[in-house]
């Protein structure tokens, strides 16, 4: 027996390891290569192999390469010449697309340069045709995740020029925040500086341009790419009152047309918002003179990712404001990428249009790449988008257009094989408090189509204040009179189900039923005397009702409801009389003695009931005035009633 259960022993450790062995923990890798002949450098990843996923395109590799000397360069095999000699860290950001890994971690790499043997060396690029500012991301956020941010700047002026450059993040109307600031690396004496501005602006121009999301109600400038903004003040009070965090850097001697760049790590944080159709944006600052409040605004819009998918769509309208959203316009965006061996010359976007939205409204607010619109009735023979719109769908249709492959022969930026189309539109007359879920099939060429994720918008709950009034009718008492005033709290608007809890204070009185009992009592003469007593009782309360309803609209104008319901006498009076009368004999003929006595008790926060309740209404269900009935059935006793009431909700 002991050999065998040896081998049975051993049988099972090999099961376990090779069980433990497929989970596996290995972090993928990419390595810096390069090939070094003096200043020159030739840079070459060692990237991991990718995982396909099924049914997705061909997976691909995209590079941001920190080159150590505040060039960067998104080549996959970039070629650098330093200027001068030193040690130079370089750094790689790689994002896996398509891929069903986690994107390879790269540690970075020093270059040292001893000789000059190349003169051929290059200034950073001039980013005038972006008004002096630019701002880019190597990949969009993954929760858990890092990014890279590049911020450009450019010295426009004639002069030698000394500024700051703001990068604000986290926006505020956001829960958690999305980002954590883990490193910034500058190369031209940039430094951080610290700066307190507490301020409220709640109106800083008369645009008509909004935000979608509902704590950012106010108002939101448009800002132009090719705009100088004057009011530096306003701008930096409107970015805090949208963003938690900034960085603050403070430049020095920018020559005539110098560009610089500066370089953000950030982690994305594990509390980051998982819905994969709404938008997070950075915004940038750049003040190019320290004595001017002469500035240039940039934005940086990033859609949250659960892979790294080029093809992609997304809306600013992920939480709305109800009350707030009927003349504003909701922003969607598709983005695509061509990955074939050659270029696109037609692209086809097929996009589902939710019902709730007018697309008489509809307008493209940029697209890429840009080109007109083309003319209706024929043929078009130059590069232009045309947009049919049906009822359920708009089609954008990039015609007679060059959008190169990333597997095509000599394309090395992989930024130009991308595109998009930004819209916007606006809700229709009678639009209702619901979600919406659209996405687009995309077609290149003849291929078969890609289709996209959806984008979805929501609407905040918000809150619904009513006031109510009415009156208690209670079959079961004599005399009564129950008249109630009292507040309702519920969400704003809401399409079908919905909760409500109310409040009342009720003022009730009601006598209960009078009671008479005859008595013979034989007097000291040895006669019979009839004794006749009357109770008469009168209950005055108030009472406090707190109802907790489920309720749903069955259309515009009529709503039922179920729910349960406590109530308690917060203050009760009770006033008792006692008439007694005696008569001469057995017979209520000839009265000779009556007497009267009354007893008073008074107490507080007494009776505790509870019941259920049945609703309905009838008028305008969702908002504004409507009436009610209404039955409670009450668990303790036999002391059920209607109430008939007026409600009007805000």
């Amino acid at each position: 027996m002991k050999p065998q259960l040896s081998i049975f022993f051993i049988l099972f450790s090999i099961f376990s390891i090779g069980q433990t062995k497929v989970k596996d923990t290995i972090t993928r890798r990419a390595v810096i290569g390069f090939i070094q002949n003096g200043n020159a450098v030739n840079f070459k990843p060692e990237t991991p192999p990718l995982i396909p996923i099924a049914g997705a395109p061909k997976p691909s590799y995209s590079y941001l390469w920190e080159l150590g000397d505040g060039h960067y360069s998104k080549e996959a095999e970039p070629k650098h010449v330093y200027k001068k000699k030193g040690t130079y860290t370089t750094r790689l950001a790689v994002t896996n697309n398509y891929d069903n890994g986690k994107p390879p971690a790269t540690r970075p790499k020093k270059v040292a340069v001893n000789d000059i043997t190349d003169t051929s060396y290059k200034d950073i690029a001039s980013i005038a045709d972006q008004n002096g500012f630019a701002i880019l991301k190597n990949c969009d956020p993954i929760p858990e995740q890092e990014m890279v941010v590049v911020v450009s700047y450019q010295n426009l002026e004639n002069y030698v020029s000394s500024g700051k450059l703001y990068l604000f993040y986290n926006e505020k109307q956001f829960k958690h925040n999305n980002f954590e600031l883990s490193d910034f690396r500058t190369y031209a004496d940039e430094r951080e500086i610290k700066e307190n501005l507490t301020a409220s602006v709640n109106d800083l121009d008369d645009s008509n341009n909004y935000l979608a999301s509902a704590e950012n109600s106010f108002k939101l400038k448009k800002y132009r790419n090719t705009a100088t903004e004057e009011d530096l003040d306003a701008s930096l009070l409107e970015a805090h009152k949208i963003y938690h965090n900034v960085s603050v850097l403070e430049f020095d001697n920018a020559d005539p047309g110098e560009t610089r760049n500066v370089f953000y790590t950030f982690k994305t944080t594990p509390e980051m918002i998982k819905d994969t159709s709404a938008t997070v944006t950075m915004r940038g600052i750049f003040v190019p003179n320290r004595s001017y409040k002469n500035h240039k605004i940039k934005n940086l819009e990033m859609e949250i990712v659960t892979s790294h998918d080029p093809n992609k769509m997304g809306s600013n309208g992920r939480f709305m404001n109800y009350r707030l959203v009927r003349f504003k316009r909701v922003n969607f965006k598709t983005r695509f990428q061509n990955n074939g061996e050659g270029p696109a010359r037609k692209i086809r976007l097929e996009t589902d249009i939710p019902d709730m939205f007018d697309k008489k409204t509809f307008q493209i607010e940029s697209m890429y790449p840009e080109c007109p619109i083309c003319p209706k009735g024929e043929e078009p023979t130059v590069s232009c988008l045309d947009t049919i719109i049906k009822q359920k769908q708009i089609i954008f249709t990039f015609k007679n257009i060059y959008l190169p492959g990333t597997e095509q022969k000599n394309v090395k930026e992989k930024d130009s094989t991308k595109g998009f189309v930004k819209y916007s539109m606006k809700f229709g007359e009678d639009f209702h408090k619901v979600k919406t879920k659209s996405r687009t099939s995309i077609i290149f060429d003849k291929n078969e189509p890609i289709i996209t994720n959806y984008a979805t918008t929501r609407f905040l709950p918000g809150i619904s204040i009513g006031v109510k009034a009415g009156y208690n009718f209670y079959p079961d008492l004599d005399k009564s009179t129950s008249y109630f005033v009292g507040a309702t709290l519920s969400p704003f608007k809401s399409y079908r189900f919905y909760w409500q809890v109310e409040w009342t204070n009720a003022l009730n009185q009601y006598n209960r039923a009078v009671t008479v009992t005859d008595q013979l009592n034989t007097n000291a003469n040895g006669t019979r005397q009839l004794v006749r007593t009357t109770t008469s009782t009168e209950n005055k309360n108030i009472n406090w009702e707190v109802p907790v309803l489920i309720r749903y609209n069955l259309n515009n104008y009529i709503g039922i409801g179920a729910g349960i319901q406590a109530n308690i006498n917060v203050s009760q009076e009770q006033n008792q009389n006692i008439k007694v009368d005696t008569y001469e004999g057995d017979k209520e003929s000839f009265l000779i003695n009556s007497s009267t006595t009354s007893n008073q008790t008074k107490t507080s926060f007494a009776d505790f009931k509870t019941g259920l309740l049945f609703d309905l209404t009838a008028g305008f269900a969702r908002i504004g005035p409507s009436l009610g009935a209404r039955y409670v059935i009450n668990f303790e006793q036999n002391f059920n009633y209607f109430q008939v009431y007026g409600i009007w909700k805000f």
